[in-house]
């Protein structure tokens, strides 16, 4: 079986959350959605679980981030094209979403991102093929 990774995160509102996500056209896998948690499809092995606060807390005694003060994490997902990138943001933005920074043009990678309604920062990059090293 190939390894899958499974990104948690406490958000305050699980179904404004399910909502906002759907909009950027991401889905969810059913079995494993309650009134606690949703399991958002990021990718063929790559999963991100929106936990509500309070089920989140059950999971770790630490106390969970503010985001309007601190990061926590930089998801990073990568997209096919330029456009994507944008399309992507702009949707994000629509939806109730925020920017933090400009985009970011390194000529063989571009990125902008967005901050989801719980202010969980997700970086949105296109990378030329060509740049990645092959062996």
């Amino acid at each position: 079986m190939a390894t899958q990774i499974f990104v948690n995160l406490p958000v305050k509102d699980l179904n404004k959350s399910i909502e906002f996500f759907t909009k950027l056209g991401f889905t969810f896998n059913p079995q494993f959605t309650d009134e606690n948690a949703t399991c958002m499809i990021v990718g063929e092995n790559i999963f991100s679980m929106l936990l509500k606060e309070e089920y989140f807390k059950t999971f770790t005694p630490k106390g969970i981030c503010d985001t309007s003060k601190n990061a926590e994490v930089l998801v990073a997902l990568s997209f096919e094209s330029r456009a994507k990138v944008d399309e992507i943001v702009a949707n994000a933005i629509a939806a109730g979403g925020t920017t933090y920074n400009e985009p970011k043009d390194h000529g063989f990678m571009y990125q902008h991102g967005f901050q989801d309604l719980d202010g969980h920062i997700w970086e949105i990059f296109f990378m030329e093929e060509s740049a990645i090293a092959q062996d």
